[in-house]
């Protein structure tokens, strides 16, 4: 059944979804591989179009992949596809290029952490409603942290108290994320990161343990057993 987006909603996703993974091996590229029979992608598109402030979902797919992309999503929920870019960067400011200009907040979402629930988007396009220009959900760091110079020695213990591991969907003012994109000169730059560089106030919420990153195929195998609780 496809989900029906709300059309009084204030949130856009967008969705960069045409790297190629390498890191999960040889195959269809990463947003396109399999999760328990259905592609990544379809698992992180079906959640973000549970998210009931959700108005526009924007895909950035391979650009040899969108009308197949189009085909796959259309049972999902009412998507638009566009051709992604070499680097994420350039997917990130194609699908911003097509939401619309009266969205208050876009959230973007990797493709690859699938699984993270509806009521993550929710909390995430909260905090920017209450006034961040910039927002990431985050975990704290929960192994001991050792700086290491490039010969191996260890320089130092760092203080896992004051770091966190990002997550997304990143939520930001949609004016924030386009200047900031405008004013990128580092395409390996997370959007985050890009704010920060216009020297705006980036805030965390809480993150969730299913919004885990799909990178190699042990996290798939620990993905196919997340679903079994969710």
């Amino acid at each position: 059944m496809t989900a029906q987006l709300n059309a009084r909603g204030d949130v856009a996703v967008v969705v960069p979804a045409a790297g190629a993974g390498v890191r999960l091996g040889p195959g269809a590229p990463k947003a396109l591989r399999l999760l328990d029979g259905e592609p990544l992608l379809v698992h992180a598109v079906r959640r973000a179009a549970a998210a009931p402030s959700v108005r526009v979902i924007v895909v950035a797919a391979p650009a040899a992949e969108v009308e197949s992309v189009r085909v796959l999503l259309a049972p999902i929920a009412p998507v638009t596809v566009v051709a992604g870019g070499a680097e994420r960067q350039d997917s990130v400011a194609a699908a911003l290029d097509v939401v619309p200009d009266d969205v208050g907040i876009v959230l973007v979402h990797d493709a690859a952490r699938c699984l993270a629930p509806a009521d993550l988007f929710e909390s995430v396009a909260a905090a920017v409603r209450d006034g961040a220009d910039a927002v990431i959900p985050a975990l704290p760091v929960v192994d001991t942290i050792k700086q290491v110079a490039t010969d191996g020695t260890v320089l130092g213990t760092v203080d896992r108290s004051v770091l966190r591991a990002v997550q997304t969907p990143q939520g930001f003012r949609l004016p924030v994320l386009r200047a900031a994109h405008a004013a990128a000169a580092d395409l390996h730059t997370d959007d985050a990161g890009a704010v920060e560089k216009l020297g705006r106030p980036v805030v965390c919420v809480p993150g969730s343990d299913f919004a885990l990153k799909i990178t190699r195929p042990l996290d798939l195998a620990l993905a196919t057993h997340l679903l079994t609780l969710a």
